[in-house]
């Protein structure tokens, strides 16, 4: 069930969050909503970990931290590539105060969820669902890059804070998914 209501979560996330960046040109927002589209899909690795005769499996365990780790490097190219042309051509997004809404919500919302997860994966010895929780630990932390990125916009014209922003998730990015895919990340008890 909690598996279930994250991706549900961040499907709504990732909804929102690309629907307002495309309106507002903001890369940032685009980027987190992408985010919030791999963390649905490692839930769905994690639901599939969980189910017919992976249960306790040490080779679907690793199978899916790599395909985790390997939604992470995608969307670290993604968003790199995008804020660079961002920098590089001198786009300036327009506010987004629903991009805005969704970062104060997200922000103290995902460690919540980061929490529960990582018990239930304590409980279940499962590596890839606690890394699946510090997912959620890693939202809550971009959340708080999207909330000053476009802040900083709004209310300073600092245009080139959104693309800063979505650099400092392209690099959170990268970082947890060479965690996942060494296999790092693991719960204490597995």
């Amino acid at each position: 069930m909690l598996a279930w209501g994250g991706i549900s979560c961040h499907f709504v996330e990732f909804a929102v969050a690309v629907s307002a960046g495309v309106a507002a040109g903001s890369i940032v927002l685009i980027g987190f909503g992408a985010d919030s589209l791999v963390e649905s899909l490692a839930g769905f690795v994690v639901v599939w970990l969980l189910t017919g005769r992976r249960i306790g499996s040490h080779e679907a365990e690793r199978r899916a931290q790599q395909l985790i780790a390997a939604s992470f490097f995608l969307l670290a190219g993604y968003v790199t590539a995008e804020a660079t042309r961002t920098l590089i051509a001198g786009d300036h997004p327009r506010t987004s105060w629903i991009g805005v809404g969704l970062a104060a919500f997200t922000a103290p919302t995902m460690p919540l969820l980061a929490v529960l997860k990582r018990r239930v994966g304590q409980q279940l010895n499962s590596s890839a669902t606690v890394k699946e929780g510090a997912q959620n630990m890693g939202c809550a932390y971009l959340s708080v890059a999207l909330l000053a990125g476009l802040l900083a916009n709004a209310l300073a014209g600092w245009w080139w804070a959104d693309p800063a922003a979505a650099l400092a998730i392209a690099a959170v990015a990268i970082r947890e998914g060479r965690e996942s895919w060494r296999g790092e990340g693991r719960c204490d008890s597995c």
